[in-house]
């Protein structure tokens, strides 16, 4: 049995990326012979206010909670064989806790975003000077092993890290599975995200305003609470456990992007989401989204107003197309972006890092 001290950001059940990337491969990764433990920085009751303005005090005491708690993890006795860091071991300062860990076990880093960037949200934009830019390249040169969503990521990796390997975020089908439902009365198009996501989704108001002339459609917002003058918005809050099912109603699905750096790093997770659930995506195809979507195969391209507008109406008018592309988008999970793949990958990897 190797023993593996997973060190993440947050709490579990509590983030989309932390769950795809680790969560939901540890029970697999039980089976091939590799125990996980996970160790959140972050409280539950200081996730709740992460990314809600202001109390910074409670945001202040949950950043010193957090490095006690890994002072203590760099310092006890390990019963681990390896360490796996999912982006960052504490969300804020240098890579000290890493540095440390790296002097007593092998380390493998994963990462599914360009966290060398230093992103930081609006509301958290007074934690900017404490973000460190080297962070990434400085866990890349100590880890193993590194392991990204996406070619993108990895060229970034390759220039820094002895290994690396490419592992997709990945779906679990058994969990995300095509069910018959009742006909939607109109049309539902929905989108998923977060707070910090949710301006890509107003980007798209002015093309949804236009489509709405032409089309009746009512939009589906999941985690986040939006408004857009002109249409039917139906928002509900994002959770883990019925996540799938408050998916299923989706006629078709949104992944809108900005053609940036940090966009080409991302890894395609609401599209993959959409299309194990037979829900044909409409994508910007940027980065890994137009590779895991091809135009007109199992799901749909669109840059530009006027092609989101082109693109949405002619699949609110045909259900045949709907049900082709999603078919296709299905099948597409199951062949290349299973859990049950690419977990044993993941295995491999952590068993001969702590060789």
């Amino acid at each position: 049995m190797t023993r593996v001290l997973a060190l993440v950001p947050y709490p579990t059940e509590r983030a989309p990326g932390q769950r795809y990337r680790i969560e939901q491969w540890a029970p697999l990764l039980s089976r091939e012979g590799v125990h996980v433990t996970l160790s959140a920085f972050l409280s539950p009751g200081g996730m709740q206010v992460l990314y809600e303005p202001g109390h910074a005090a409670v945001k202040a005491r949950e950043m010193l909670r957090g490095y006690v708690k890994r002072w203590s993890e760099a310092v006890r006795p390990l019963a681990a064989d390896v360490i796996f860091v999912y982006r960052e071991a504490a969300l804020l300062g240098p890579a000290w806790i890493e540095r440390l860990l790296a002097f007593r076990r092998p380390i493998v880093f994963d990462f599914d975003d360009a966290i060398y960037l230093a992103d930081t949200s609006p509301a958290n934009a007074w934690s900017r000077p404490f973000k460190s830019r080297r962070k990434a390249e400085t866990i890349c040169r100590m880890a193993r092993h590194v392991t990204v969503g996406n070619e993108f990521l990895a060229r970034y990796a390759q220039d820094r890290a002895r290994e690396v390997s490419v592992i997709p975020s990945t779906i679990d089908t058994e969990v995300y599975q095509v069910r018959r439902r009742e006909p939607n009365r109109v049309p539902v198009i929905g989108w998923t995200g977060s707070l910090t996501t949710a301006p890509y989704l107003m980007a798209l108001a002015p093309a949804l305003r236009r489509l709405r002339e032409k089309h009746a459609f009512e939009l589906r917002v999941i985690g986040a609470q939006v408004h857009i003058d002109g249409l039917a918005v139906h928002c509900l809050p994002w959770r883990a456990e019925t996540e799938p099912d408050d998916l299923r109603p989706l006629d078709l699905g949104l992944m809108p992007l900005p053609d940036d750096e940090w966009s080409r790093g991302k890894c395609g997770m609401k599209a993959l989401q959409y299309m194990a659930l037979g829900i044909p995506p409409v994508v910007s195809p940027v980065g890994v989204n137009a590779m895991i979507v091809r135009d007109g195969v199992n799901g749909l391209h669109a840059s530009g107003d006027d092609e989101w507008v082109d693109r949405l109406g002619l699949l609110l008018e045909d259900e045949a197309s709907r049900l082709r592309l999603g078919q296709e988008a299905r099948r597409s999970v199951e062949q290349s972006y299973s859990a049950r793949t690419h977990a044993p990958r993941l295995a491999t990897i952590l068993r001969e890092a702590a060789a």
